[in-house]
């Protein structure tokens, strides 16, 4: 581990200072801490913002909801308003990580975490992402769990958050605050595909600060779920996820939102799923017909391909879990 610098901040002016002069945050450290010990990353100052007031869970005005950026995930997948309105999100973060892992790390720091593409963490093998122009080494290496959809000539890793899935299908948006200001941007924008330069992952200003997540009010009853299917059943990234909420009204489909994990170098939306099921009576027909698209767009590698008729049926089987709440 390279030598660093830390401090700890009480309030956000403080923490916005520090950003500004090239400090990084860190809050529970589950990624950043092992990403400097393997010495893929090695910031010059930590800036502890622990003890900021971000951990809040709220519900808005208009019936939506706002999760504080310090929110553990623990205390994410176990509040009530969570469980009751979006338990799409509950069973994402569930089915993260460790029960350790969970406690420590922070609903800002889930969506930031760096992919788990071993090459990227190897710093001995070519890596665009960590290395800009030394290439991939994974393109022509042993890439199973890469991505297929949104990759480029310069990157095929995948995104390693299952939250941030639950979050994109939603439509969620990242609350921002600068030295300039507060803004609001849509996951879907704020998480960057590779194109050709991998290692800008978000829409990030110099020392921005993630404050929260805001998930829309949507018709009720909205009923969601997400299904992660992985080599093993504990403690594993995701092959392949999907993230469902239908709601569904006088027995038909009036709102669907649908994304994949596992497959997609960022949180992947489904849009063409989407169209296929509104409007539409909810059976066993639509559900495989709406999750034959779930792949369009794939440019699977030579050991990945198993991902495209993966991708579907992952999408298949959790429409008609979900369906079958409705």
């Amino acid at each position: 581990m390279y030598p660093f610098t830390y401090t700890k901040v009480s309030d956000t002016r403080e923490a916005l200072d520090a950003g500004r002069r090239g400090g990084r945050y860190i809050a529970g450290g589950t990624t950043l801490v092992d990403l400097m010990r393997e010495t893929v990353e090695h910031p010059g100052t930590l800036v502890d913002i622990s003890r900021l007031p971000l951990g809040e869970i709220t519900v808005t005005e208009r019936g939506g909801l706002r999760i504080g950026a310090l929110a553990t995930m623990t205390e994410t997948a176990a509040n009530r308003k969570v469980r009751a309105t979006y338990p799409v999100i509950a069973q994402a973060l569930e089915l993260s990580a460790s029960a350790q892992l969970r406690n420590m790390a922070t609903i800002g720091g889930n969506i930031m975490q760096r992919t788990r593409c071993t090459y990227f963490r190897d710093v001995t093998a070519d890596c665009n992402k960590r290395e800009p122009g030394s290439g991939c080494a994974a393109r022509e290496g042993y890439h199973r769990t890469h991505a297929i959809l949104g990759t480029s000539d310069a990157c095929v890793a995948t995104h390693p958050s299952d939250a941030a899935v639950a979050l994109a299908a939603l439509e969620a948006t990242v609350q921002l605050l600068g030295l300039d200001g507060r803004r609001s941007i849509p996951i879907a924008d704020f998480l960057l595909q590779p194109d050709s330069s991998p290692g800008r992952e978000q829409a990030l200003r110099e020392g921005e600060l993630i404050t929260s997540v805001g998930i829309p009010a949507y018709p009720r009853p909205l009923k969601s779920g997400y299904l992660k299917v992985r080599d093993r059943q504990s403690y594993e990234f995701a092959l392949t996820s999907a993230a469902v909420a239908l709601h569904v009204r006088g027995g038909v489909i009036r709102e669907a939102k649908v994304a994949a994990g596992g497959v997609g170098t960022v949180p992947w939306k489904l849009p063409a799923v989407e169209e296929a099921l509104v409007g539409e009576r909810p059976s066993d027909r639509l559900w495989a017909r709406a999750a034959e698209s779930a792949a369009d767009g794939a440019r699977p590698l030579a050991h990945n391909r198993f991902k495209v008729e993966l991708l579907k049926r992952t999408v298949e089987r959790q429409l008609r879990i979900v369906g079958d709440l409705t």
